[in-house]
């Protein structure tokens, strides 16, 4: 069992899989990043680093005996300019500033092959866990009606527009209108903007409408940041007065499913796995 370099930012990705692979026994190294990586995962061999070194975190997965590296947690985009790089970062920096040029994928698959170069096998999120994948079909009692394929099938179509511009990777769609689109500001946020929309456009918690749709974007790498249904997720979309979620199945991440299922459960949205091209699971 390859020994695994955990290169962890913000959210509870990291602790899971931080649990899960000491659960298993495989041995980890986790490398903390500054401002970012939440204070428990300190209870693993590892150390705190800042984005800007990248030798350091090469010299420490090395000296810790890592063969494979996993990415995973949110990092806001970094101003490449401003960083304080150590002397390996510097001579990253031309390429990681061209790479940025074409937008977040780019600059991911640029850091990954960053580390391949240096020898490390990546591993994405979903090969360390399998069970993270999102499964074909509905998690929990809830699932789609007749009446929402429409906008499941708008929605997907949205997601994936907008994840071709490399902006985002979620939609809004509710009576085949699109209400959002996912930008720089996340799924949350994304979610937060619906209740600013007139009621006559959107659900209520009452009379539960439309469905959020995350999907990879057409190009994406997919060892790293593939999309993310998680309990806060639930929640907002609960509050924006939606009637469910849908994902691409075995191409998103599901973060604590017994807690999304059970939640979903009560607050009376449906969590549905669907096959890219469309709704064969609705």
């Amino acid at each position: 069992m390859r020994k695994l370099g955990l290169v962890a930012g913000g959210g509870a990705l990291p602790l899971i899989l931080a649990a899960h692979c000491r659960g298993l026994g495989r041995p980890l190294f986790v490398i903390r990043l500054t401002g970012y990586a939440d204070p428990a995962l300190a209870a693993y061999d590892g150390l705190e680093l800042g984005l800007g070194k990248l030798g350091a975190a090469f010299a420490a997965l090395k000296g810790a005996g890592c063969e494979a590296v996993c990415f995973a947690g949110h990092v806001d985009r970094p101003n490449l300019k401003a960083l304080q790089p150590d002397f390996r970062a510097l001579a990253a920096l031309p390429g990681a500033i061209a790479a940025a040029a074409r937008g977040d994928d780019g600059l991911l698959t640029f850091l990954i092959r960053e580390f391949e170069r240096e020898g490390f096998v990546a591993e994405g999120a979903d090969e360390v866990m399998a069970e993270l994948l999102l499964p074909f079909g509905a998690i929990g009692k809830h699932r789609p009606a007749r009446g929402h394929r429409g906008d499941i099938a708008r929605a997907l179509e949205a997601a994936r527009s907008v994840g071709a511009l490399d902006a985002g990777q979620g939609a809004v769609v509710c009576d085949g209108v699109i209400l959002a689109l996912e930008a720089r500001e996340g799924t949350d946020a994304m979610l937060a903007r619906i209740g600013t929309l007139p009621a006559a456009v959107r659900g209520s918690p009452s009379r539960r409408r439309g469905v959020l749709a995350k999907v990879c974007k057409p190009d994406q790498e997919r060892r790293v940041d593939l999309p993310t249904i998680g309990p806060t997720t639930v929640r907002r979309a609960a509050d924006a007065g939606l009637a469910g979620i849908v994902g691409e199945a075995r191409g998103a991440l599901v973060l604590e499913r017994e807690q999304v299922a059970a939640l979903a459960d009560s607050l009376g949205l449906f969590v549905c796995g669907v096959e890219a091209p469309g709704l064969a699971s609705a």
